[in-house]
């Protein structure tokens, strides 16, 4: 079973879902960027399903954020990006027990060459394996991208949504350097999905944008990283939360266009 029960229980809190409360997806939300953006929409009194890769960890955030949050819900679900078979199942529960999804934010991503963890792996060309470049594409790419395929006939059906891409500036190509080659692969493949998708979806009330988040202190971006979760998840939630005649098919940092 991929998503974790949430039926209300004497234990756990829930909320009933309002007429027209709008539904957000946020992958790899147990904790940083990702849990700072369902808080931060879940202030804005939307219903979030919060996906982590463990059933533990996704229940724990879940279990912080109801004690903390005066508004919205949250729901937890276990996905792991390089499943197809955990794509299909949750964006499938979203519809049967929703009816619909507003907000897709592919956050969920790995930095296989960060330079805090240990053992220290090959980061150069020259030198990375490539399944270790695989393994960056299949999670960061090709897992947003099946996910955002299967969300997107559910946003059509309201003639709206909102898809956020959580990139980086190391997959810009304007300022591409050495190193991290896995890693940047990944993000400037994000990047030009991103354009793709909000080219195919123009006028559809479909909006796609990609964002950089910058050095965020998290398990990805390591401890001497010197943004807080909070400060990374502001323009995602933005972009989340667009009017309809917001930008599409761009690429943004503190709300700013950047180059790509």
């Amino acid at each position: 079973m991929t998503a974790i029960d949430t039926s209300p229980s004497p234990e756990t809190r829930a909320i009933t879902q309002s007429p027209g409360q709008r539904v957000a997806l946020v992958t790899g939300a147990a904790g940083g960027i990702g849990r700072e953006i369902v808080r931060g929409l879940m202030a804005r009194d939307y219903l979030v399903y919060l996906s982590s890769r463990a059933a533990e960890s996704a229940q724990q955030a879940v279990d912080t954020l109801m004690d903390e949050a005066p508004r919205g819900e949250v729901r937890p679900c276990v996905l792991e990006m390089t499943c197809t078979e955990h794509l299909r199942d949750v964006i499938a529960m979203i519809k049967a027990r929703d009816g619909r999804l507003d907000v897709l934010v592919n956050n969920a991503g790995i930095y296989l060459e960060a330079p805090h963890l240990e053992p220290a792996r090959p980061t150069l060309a020259l030198e990375q394996p490539v399944e270790m470049v695989r393994e960056s594409l299949e999670t960061n790419l090709l897992g947003a991208y099946q996910l955002t395929q299967l969300a997107v006939p559910l946003m059509q059906r309201h003639g709206e949504g909102r898809i956020v891409n959580v990139s980086s500036g190391s997959g810009q190509l304007a300022e591409m350097g050495a190193g991290d080659i896995g890693y940047r692969l990944s993000k400037a493949g994000l990047n030009a999905m991103t354009r793709v998708f909000a080219a195919e979806l123009q006028g559809s009330g479909i909006l796609v944008n990609a964002m950089c988040p910058g050095w965020v202190n998290t398990g990805v971006g390591g401890p001497d990283a010197p943004r807080t979760p909070q400060q990374g998840a502001d323009t995602a939630l933005w972009l989340a939360t667009l009017p309809d005649d917001g930008p599409s098919g761009g690429f943004f940092r503190d709300r700013q266009p950047i180059a790509w």
